[in-house]
Order: C-alpha cells, then sequence, then structure tokens
C-alpha cells in the first residue's frame, strides 16, 4: 500500500494498476532488451546493473543474446561481490551508490561467523580494505597474492585461520564487495587475477545514488516490492526502504504466479503492453540478468524447473519463447564446434524450432566456435 505515490507505506493516493505473469514478463522481455528488432543496441538499465558474469563467460552469451557487443566493458565485483561486466565510464557513480549507508549497513553486508567481531567495524572495515587493495594493485596479481598482502594491512579482526590454506586472510566476503572501492578489474582463465582499473577513481565518501539502483531494478524486474530488491543489492529491506525512490507506479499482480501482491514499477508508465510474438527465440545462459530478479516462483512456477535452473553450481540455461520459459538447454564444446542440448518444457512448433537453429548459430559464434550442433531431448 501507498501513502505517497510509489511508497510502500499505507494508504493508498493513485490507483494502482493490474498486471498479469504473462504481461509482466512481456514488459521485462523488452526492458532487457531481447527483442534484437528494436533498434540499435546498448545495455539500458542493464548498465546501471551490469551482466553479472558467472559461470565465466556467461556474459559474454548475455550480451550476444540482446545483439550487444562487448566494448568497453570492465569486469569488476560489484552486487553481492560478484563478477559483472560494466561500462567503464559508469564505475565512478556505481561506486557511490553501492557503499554502505552507515555502519549498520555495512556491519550487516560482510558478518559471519568468521569476522563476527571483525564485521562490527562497519564502514571502516569496508574503507581500509579498499585502500590496502588499492595499495597492494599496482599491476596485474593473482587474486590469492592480493588477499595475501592486503590481510597484512587490514585489522586482525577481519582476517580468519582459514582450515582450507592453513593461512590467515581476509574474509572473501568483504574481500571481493570491497573490490570495486579498491578499483580493480578481474580478470579470469588460468586463475583470477586482478589490475587496477586505468583511469582510477577515488574512494566514496559517503552513498550516493543508491535509489538509482532501487529504480534500474525496478525497471528491468518490476514489478516488485523492498525485499526484492534487498535481495538483489545483497543489503538488509530497511536499506532499500530508506532509499525508495518517488514518482514510481503502484501494480497490483494478478493471477497465478504470485497473484494478489502489491509491487512497484519505476514509472512513468504508459500501461502493461502485450505478451510478444511467441516465434521470438532466445538462448539464455545461466545467470542471464533476465533470470536474476528475485520472484522466481513467478518467472518459473514448477518447482523442479527452478531447482534445475537455478542450482548453485551447474545450472542450467533458459529457452525462451516469446517471453515465456520454455526449456533449458545446456552446451558442451568439442574443437571447433559446439553442442547445444535443449530439453522444452512441451513440444516446439515448425517455427520455433526454426529460430532455435538460428539462435543456437548465435550462441556458438558467442563462444567463439564455428558450427553448433542442435540436439533436442
Amino acid at each position: 500500500m501507498t501513502g505517497k505515490s510509489g511508497s510502500p507505506a499505507t494508504g493508498r493516493s493513485t490507483p494502482a494498476i493490474g498486471m498479469d505473469r504473462a504481461q509482466i514478463l512481456a514488459r521485462r522481455f523488452a526492458a532487457h532488451g531481447l527483442d534484437r528488432s528494436a533498434g540499435t543496441p546498448d545495455l539500458g538499465e542493464l548498465g546501471v546493473l551490469g551482466v553479472q558474469d558467472t559461470p565465466a563467460g556467461s556474459a559474454r552469451l548475455a550480451l550476444a543474446a540482446r545483439g550487444v557487443p562487448p566494448d568497453g566493458l570492465e569486469r569488476v565485483w560489484t552486487f553481492r561481490g560478484a563478477p559483472h561486466l560494466h561500462r567503464a565510464d559508469a564505475l565512478p557513480a556505481l561506486a557511490a551508490a553501492l557503499w554502505p549507508l552507515d555502519d549498520a549497513d555495512a556491519e550487516a553486508r560482510i558478518r559471519t561467523t568468521v569476522i563476527k567481531e571483525g564485521a562490527k567495524l562497519g564502514l571502516h572495515a569496508f574503507r581500509t580494505t579498499a585502500e590496502a587493495v588499492r595499495t597492494a594493485v599496482t599491476g596485474p596479481k593473482p587474486k590469492g597474492v592480493v588477499s595475501g598482502e592486503v590481510s597484512a594491512l587490514v585489522d586482525p579482526s577481519l582476517t580468519f585461520d582459514c582450515a582450507t590454506c592453513g593461512s590467515r586472510h581476509i574474509s572473501g566476503l568483504l574481500f571481493q564487495q570491497a573490490g570495486l572501492f579498491g578499483a580493480v578489474r578481474v580478470t579470469s582463465g588460468g586463475g583470477t587475477t586482478l589490475s587496477p582499473l586505468e583511469p582510477g577513481f577515488a574512494l566514496p565518501e559517503a552513498a550516493h545514488g543508491t535509489d538509482a539502483l532501487v529504480r534500474a531494478y525496478l525497471h528491468l524486474h518490476g514489478p516488485a516490492g523492498p525485499a526484492e530488491v534487498a535481495k538483489y543489492l545483497g543489503v538488509r529491506t530497511p536499506v532499500v526502504r530508506a532509499v525508495w525512490p518517488e514518482g514510481l507506479v503502484e501494480v497490483e499482480v494478478t493471477g497465478a504466479g504470485g497473484g494478489g501482491r502489491t509491487a512497484w514499477l519505476a514509472g512513468p508508465d504508459t500501461g502493461p503492453p502485450e505478451p510478444g510474438p511467441g516465434a521470438t527465440v532466445r538462448l539464455l545462459p545461466p545467470g542471464d540478468p533476465f533470470l536474476q530478479g528475485r520472484d522466481r516462483e513467478l518467472l518459473v512456477p514448477d518447482e523442479a524447473r527452478r531447482k534445475e535452473i537455478w542450482r548453485a553450481i551447474g545450472g542450467a540455461g533458459v529457452l525462451l519463447v516469446g517471453a515465456e520459459p520454455a526449456g533449458t538447454w545446456r552446451a558442451k564444446a568439442a574443437g571447433r564446434a559446439v553442442t547445444i542440448t535443449v530439453a522444452p518444457f512441451a513440444p516446439l512448433t515448425a517455427a520455433v524450432r526454426r529460430a532455435l537453429e538460428e539462435e543456437a548459430g548465435v550462441v556458438a559464434a558467442a563462444r567463439g566456435a564455428d558450427e553448433a550442433r542442435l540436439h533436442l531431448v
């Protein structure tokens, strides 16, 4: 419910619009730039949230699904400490927006059993770790070497005795969340390497522009509420409520797959679109931005299918037919060819199969393969 238009409080000053699952997915499909016929491709709002690159290389496939070239993008640790591709020129503003709001926010982001006391340092933990990263990374260095050097520079309460490697080192959760503030790029291939971003940028003095991250999430994954946005950002729900933007559109989600709840979209809004053409096919990689919304039950109502897609390790990619998840897929390289195995949720029409053949070629090209071999199961 809203007290003033667009805020999750009490009372309602403007009527909510109704949207069902099909309309929501159609809106997201368009917002995510998955309609490659829509004009000159660019990242749009994805330029704010970036494209997650886990597993490594998946971001390249996500960009290919949108027809967006990877030019001018940097791979950095950002949301929840995960590697993302972002526009290089957007990183200073992103660092300010991701900086914790206060000590309580900072503590909650890094509190684990191994640095329970150290997490109480709050903002100081982030600032000193970021400064240590900047000191250590003066050129390309393996992640493990940087971790050891940073561990020696920070408060001992931010480090712990690691039984796996037999040494004392900084909490990985803090280390990677401070990576953006340390102004380092992250490359993979034969191990993770950190190197300084050029040009760099100053450490944020305070959080600024966090509401823009909320608005970007609501544009790409809305309608949604503060709890869903908080899960994506890796913060507590009160943090999101504190920066909740003005001018949002209230939505009553109707029908199956999440019906009966109130959520919000980034406005202004002209009403929900109709679902797009059913023969539009996309092969989304594991971790694709379209799959990053926190209302997974709406996107994929079947629990068994959700478990296949969102495994902690080894999740499947998703076949989209129109805006609807219509199957899963996996790829396996063999020489200069890649075999793409698709498991549809239901029989595919001839038109969809033809489009799928073309889309398999897009995946193969993005993986650097000369040939795509499509296999339906």
